[in-house]
């Protein structure tokens, strides 16, 4: 690139080419790397290329925006817009199909890769066989046992349960009773008093009476 143009006809070309508005900053972060434009220069150059009308220049507040003359481009009949809305509908609606075929296809694969492969079933299957033996085995011996307990006997031994937690609970509230009829003219705490006369409660066992 020579002094003299300093970089003007790859700004002019450039802007022409996108024909949208950049600020100088914009073609010089866009420029820069390709063809070493420094930021003085692009300044220069656009402020330039606007006074000899070959760009316009529009300024809002403190910022200066360049874009090409759009003079130079020619009208687009209507029916050429008219067609490329057309191609922009259809564009976005062949946009929004793939969309959706992008996610459903990402939802299948997220399935398959939750799914078991075929040797990882083979082998679920063997152990789940081998539990099954394991489990059939303990019936079998269950079943051949000769000291089952009957219904009956069961039954009986839930009723004496429930008599004794039932006498349980009566001698507990006795005696409870009874160790609170003393604390009211005994000097000390109800502690004290189990210690001293050696009564162990069913809380110090760390043993629960039965609901039933």
């Amino acid at each position: 690139m020579s002094k003299k143009d300093n970089g003007a006809p790859i700004i002019l070309a450039y802007l022409n080419e996108k024909n949208r508005p950049y600020s100088a900053q914009d073609v010089f972060n866009n420029l820069q790397k390709q063809h070493g434009l420094g930021k003085t220069a692009v300044v220069k150059a656009m402020e330039l290329l606007a006074l000899e009308g070959k760009i316009k220049e529009k300024i809002y507040g403190k910022q200066k925006i360049y874009f090409a003359d759009q003079a130079q481009f020619e009208d687009v009949k209507d029916s050429e817009l008219q067609a490329m809305d057309r191609q922009i509908s259809e564009l976005g609606a062949e946009g929004q199909t793939l969309t959706q075929s992008c996610r459903q296809l990402d939802a299948e694969l997220k399935e398959l890769n939750s799914s078991l492969t075929t040797d990882e079933m083979m082998s679920e299957i063997q152990e789940l066989k081998t539990e099954c033996a394991g489990h059939r085995a303990r019936l079998e011996k269950i079943k051949s046992a000769t000291n089952h307990v009957t219904p009956a006997e069961k039954e009986k031994v839930y009723r004496e349960r429930e008599v004794y937690v039932k006498e349980w609970r009566k001698r507990k509230r006795l005696a409870s009773d009874m160790i609170n009829a003393i604390l009211e003219g005994y000097p000390k705490s109800k502690k004290e008093f189990l210690d001293e006369v050696g009564v162990e409660t069913d809380e110090d066992s760390k043993v629960v009476l039965p609901s039933v």
